[in-house]
């Protein structure tokens, strides 16, 4: 909640602060921080205004001697005056993007940026924006469970009509799981962008509704059941059939009739729907639906075909499924796998530490079942009906007559305590009570992720120790331990020193290797830079890459071949490097274990009296 601090009325450079406006009236309104282009004030309802969808990308490359951070702060300034506008920061490759219409549009903020700010940026070539959907309904499960966390969240995902957006719903009963908890799974759902599994374009026209999860008295915390939806929501993407969209234009094709011809065999070969033409005196209209990819540069042909003569009109009609969607995935090569942002596997708690558990081997561990209506459908029956139908199986049973059994029929939890009651266990269930349907093709894609994970991990049998890392965040430990704090108040350098003299120390008498990061990433120009300091490695981060984002890069890959710890005590850090298979020591931690190790140091080599 934010207060009006003052209202002003501007007649050239001079104002007239008053206590209230009249509509129509133009005023400046001070004291609101988090105000954006667009934004209704008042409580009358905001009507929908609509907004151009942008449905290209483009690289903004910034000059030399601009760094991508810097860039990135001007281009947010520009996003916020410009709701039309959409910004996007690539981590990974350290690049702005900008989501536009044309190329138009890639000149005007050329000269704004110019204007402005005095850079000359330029753009690399646009891209499509593709969205995914998926094809059917899947259950998606999420677990996460560290050492001394606990979430597990059940989400269901189902196709909806094209054009649909995003829907969030709950049909969870709340002696299953809490209301309280239910709807902190329903705001991680509509907090993020969800990215689909084949190329990481976001998902569209999906319902995502929560059926089931489950939480522990003392150990669930908010943030346990962020990390178990979104893995919940991934795991399901994984065994879904997804389906790649792209966006198409609405068209609008003016011309001579002689060149009808040629633009009915364009738009077919590539891939347009059109209706039958419009003909009249020696004009032809043509309308219909094509790719954007294809029909982005087709001006320019038809200026040639129709000698500068015709007119094209272009506006977006929707998202459609892709005409070549084998190519497309192909060519941009995304590995949900690799995803450290948005993981498709869980975490499980055994012997004391997290472990991380693939996504196609979650379902045999989870801790709930699978929601209800996955199952077989069963008739639906009154309470007579089924108390009947399941004396008879008894008496049947009793017989030996087990024919046709099924357990207990998929009886809900209530009615199977009513019907032990009365007639008893019956401990023989046969093969296929209550089983889950799941076609043919999910198995196969859970199949072929488990054969392929097994071949890609294979290692030698006979190496029972992995080689051991160590990966320390510098500055997080300096701050967090009084010695360090201390001599950091005077001097930073010192401080530096002094963890890296202490951390060679814990080396010797430990052998694991030890890697201290320490952040760079506001040192202009600065590249990244790894040194040996006697014992230990030492990483100075490349600019505009914090000391979080390299241990988070390097702990997912090495956690496969090696035995890595990563101190910290950046909550968000650990729960990353958790679900990537790492063990995690707090400063705290740390620094009692040096301490420990130390201290059994001394005592070994204590002179004989």
């Amino acid at each position: 909640m934010e207060k009006v601090n003052q209202i002003r009325l501007y007649s050239g450079e001079c104002y007239e602060c008053v206590d209230r406006v009249e509509a129509g009236e133009v005023c400046v309104i001070l004291g609101l921080s988090r105000s954006y282009a667009g934004m209704t004030l008042g409580d009358c309802a905001r009507e929908e205004h609509a907004i151009i969808e942008p449905v290209l990308s483009y690289e903004v490359i910034p000059p030399e001697g601009c760094a991508p951070h810097v860039l990135l702060s001007y281009m947010r300034q520009l996003e916020e005056e410009d709701p039309t506008l959409r910004v996007t920061w690539q981590e990974r490759a350290r690049q702005v993007h900008v989501h536009l219409m044309g190329p138009v549009q890639t000149e005007v903020l050329q000269q704004q940026l110019k204007k402005r700010y005095g850079i000359l940026v330029t753009f690399g070539a646009g891209k499509v924006r593709y969205k995914e959907t998926i094809r059917g309904a899947v259950e998606g499960v999420g677990h996460f469970e560290p050492l001394r966390h606990y979430a597990e969240a059940h989400i269901l995902i189902e196709e909806l009509p094209q054009g649909s957006g995003m829907e969030y719903a709950m049909d969870c009963p709340p002696d299953v799981l809490d209301l309280n908890w239910q709807r902190l799974i329903y705001t991680h759902l509509a907090e993020r962008t969800h990215r689909g599994v084949l190329t990481g374009s976001p998902l569209t026209d999906v319902r995502l509704t929560v059926v089931s999860g489950k939480a522990h008295k003392k150990h669930t915390e908010g943030g346990d059941f962020r990390q178990a939806t979104y893995r919940a929501v991934r795991q399901g993407l994984r065994k879904a059939q997804s389906v790649l969209l792209e966006p198409y234009y609405r068209v609008r094709i003016e011309m001579p009739q002689q060149a009808l011809g040629r633009v009915m065999t364009d738009m077919s070969r590539m891939y347009g729907k059109f209706d039958a033409p419009i003909l009249e005196n020696e004009t032809a209209v043509l309308q219909g639906i094509a790719p954007v990819a294809l029909m982005r540069d087709y001006g320019a042909v038809l200026a040639q075909v129709t000698g500068g003569l015709g007119q094209m009109t272009l506006a977006l009609e929707g998202y459609f499924p892709c005409h070549n969607q084998d190519e497309v995935v192909a060519e941009i090569a995304y590995d949900p796998d690799k995803d450290l942002r948005n993981t498709c596997d869980s975490v499980f708690c055994g012997h004391g530490a997290g472990y991380l558990v693939p996504w196609y081997e979650v379902e045999d561990k989870m801790h709930m079942p699978m929601a209800s209506y996955l199952y077989e459908k069963k008739q639906e029956a009154s309470m007579d009906q089924v108390i009947a139908a399941a004396k008879a199986r008894a008496e049947a049973m009793r017989q030996g007559q087990p024919q046709g059994y099924d357990g207990y029929g998929g009886l809900e939890s209530d009615l199977e305590e009513i019907f032990v009651r009365e007639f008893g266990e019956i401990k023989r269930r046969l093969p296929g009570a209550e089983k889950r349907v799941i076609d043919a093709d999910k198995k196969d894609r859970m199949q072929e992720a488990r054969e392929a994970y097994q071949k890609a991990h294979a290692r030698d049998k006979k190496v029972a120790i992995r080689k051991k890392y160590l990966l320390v965040d510098g500055y997080n430990v300096i701050f967090a331990w009084k010695e360090l704090d201390e001599i950091a108040k005077t001097s930073i350098d010192g401080a530096r020193g002094r963890l890296l003299d202490i951390m060679c120390n814990y080396q010797g008498h430990v052998g694991q290797e030890v890697i201290v990061v320490f952040d760079a990433y506001r040192v202009r120009g600065h590249v990244e830079e790894v040194v040996d300091y006697h014992n230990i490695h030492v990483v100075y981060t490349r600019e505009a890459e914090t000391a979080d984002a390299y241990i988070e890069r390097t702990t997912h890959d090495m956690a496969d071949k090696y035995e890595v710890t990563v101190a910290t005590s950046d909550r968000r850090e650990q729960m990353i490097v958790i679900g990537e298979g790492a063990r995690r020591f707090s400063a705290r931690d740390l620094e009692k274990e040096v301490e420990r190790v130390n201290r059994e140091a001394m005592e070994a080599f204590k002179p004989l009296e």
